[in-house]
C-alpha cells in the first residue's frame, strides 16, 4: 500500500512517558498538516529494557535501532526520535524528513529544598547517567571550591526525580526539553546556563525519520522542518562525528543561529570535551556566516569539522576514552 492510499499514518515511538509525549506532539502536527489520522505504534527498544548503564550498552543509539528496523520492515510509516539519541551516521535507506523547531536545549537541575547548584552542600550526590554532564558538573563544582559525587542513574523521569524526593540523591540533572514536554518543567530548581554546562549535540530537538522509498510522505513531512534548527544541530553533530565520538562520550556542543538585517545568518558553535571527573576540559568555539536560506548543509558541516580539528589539537582525543562505568 502506498503512502497516498493508506488512510492512517503509523508513527513509531518508544513506550516511555517522554517518548509518547514527544510523539503525541508530532502526531498532532502531522494530523493538522496532512488531514490524515495518525496512530501511535509503541515499540520497545533494548535501551528501554536493559538496566545496564548506557555507556556500557552502546550509548543512546540503543533506543533507535528497533524503530529503524520497524521503518525498514514497513511496520510503521515514520518514527520520532530525540535527535541526541541518533548516531551521527545516517543510513542511506532512511531520511530525516523533518527536524522541527527546537525546544530549550539546556539542562535542568532538580534539587532538594529548591537548591541551586551553587547552593548544594560540599559532597552533594548528583544523579546523572551522562558522562558529558558528569565532566562539566564536576568541573563547575571545582570552580566553586567544592566537591560533588556524580551518581550514575537510569530510568524514566519519574524514577530519577524520585531519587531526590526519597532522599537518595541531593539532585538530578535532566534535559529541560523533556521536562517541558511532559509538563514538569516547573519542578526544575535551576536551568543550567550553557556557559557552565553545555548540552549534548542535538539536545532539545526531535527528528522525524522515514524510509527513503516513501517520497510522498517525505515531501509532506518536510513542511514541519525548521531550517535554523536543522543548521544548528547539523553543526553540532558534525563536531561529534569528526571527534569520532559516540553518544555516550563526554562531548557537548551547542550552535546558536541568528539572522541579521542583511539576510545573512551567523552561527556560533561551542564544543566541550572533558574527563568525567572534571579535572580536564577542552572548550573551544567558532563563529561563521551561513546563507539565510540555510538550505546548504556544507557550511554547518564544515564548521563542526573545523572546530573538532582544533579541539583534537588541544588534546580532546585523550579525554574521550573515559566512560562512566
Amino acid at each position: 500500500m502506498t503512502d497516498s492510499t493508506r488512510s492512517t499514518l503509523r508513527l513509531g515511538t518508544r513506550r516511555s512517558k517522554l517518548a509518547m509525549a514527544q510523539s503525541g506532539l508530532v502526531a498532532e502536527a502531522v494530523r493538522a498538516l496532512t488531514g490524515r489520522p495518525v496512530e501511535l505504534v509503541e515499540i520497545t527498544t533494548y535501551g528501554d529494557t536493559s538496566r545496564e548503564h548506557l555507556a556500557q550498552i552502546g550509548g543512546t543509539g540503543v533506543f533507535v535501532s528497533a524503530l529503524r528496523d520497524a521503518l525498514l520492515a514497513d511496520e510503521i510509516d515514520f518514527a520520532v526520535h530525540s535527535l541526541k539519541d541518533l548516531p551521527t551516521a545516517q543510513p542511506a535507506e532512511l531520511v530525516l524528513a523533518a527536524i522541527p523547531v527546537r525546544e530549550d536545549p539546556r539542562d535542568a537541575l532538580i534539587a532538594r529544598d529548591q537548591l541551586t547548584f551553587e547552593e548544594l552542600p560540599d559532597g552533594a550526590r548528583v544523579g546523572t547517567g551522562s558522562p558529558r554532564r558528569m565532566a562539566q558538573l564536576n568541573a563547575w563544582a571545582k570552580v566553586l571550591g567544592k566537591r560533588i559525587e556524580t551518581v550514575p542513574v537510569r530510568g524514566n523521569v519519574d524514577t530519577r526525580i524520585g531519587f531526590v524526593e526519597n532522599g537518595e540523591l541531593d539532585a538530578v540533572v535532566l534535559a529541560a526539553a523533556g521536562l517541558t514536554r511532559i509538563g514538569r518543567i516547573d519542578e526544575a530548581t535551576q536551568l543550567l546556563s550553557p556557559d557552565v554546562v553545555l548540552p549534548a549535540p542535538g539536545q532539545g530537538a526531535l527528528a522525524i525519520e522515514v524510509a527513503a522509498t516513501h517520497a510522498d510522505l517525505i515531501a509532506a513531512l518536510a513542511e514541519l522542518d525548521d531550517p535554523a534548527t536543522r543548521a544548528a544541530v547539523t553543526a553540532e553533530r558534525s563536531l561529534l562525528a569528526a571527534l569520532e565520538a559516540g553518544c555516550s562520550a563526554p562531548v557537548a556542543a551547542l550552535a546558536d543561529v541568528q539572522a541579521d538585517e542583511q539576510a545573512v545568518t551567523e552561527m556560533h558553535l561551542r564544543g566541550v570535551v572533558g574527563t568525567t571527573d572534571g579535572s580536564t576540559l577542552v572548550q573551544l568555539s567558532t563563529t561563521g556566516h551561513v546563507p539565510a536560506s540555510l538550505d546548504d548543509a556544507s557550511i554547518p558541516l564544515a564548521m563542526g569539522r573545523e572546530l573538532a580539528v582544533e579541539m583534537l589539537a588541544k588534546g580532546a582525543a585523550g579525554l574521550m576514552g573515559e566512560r562512566a562505568l
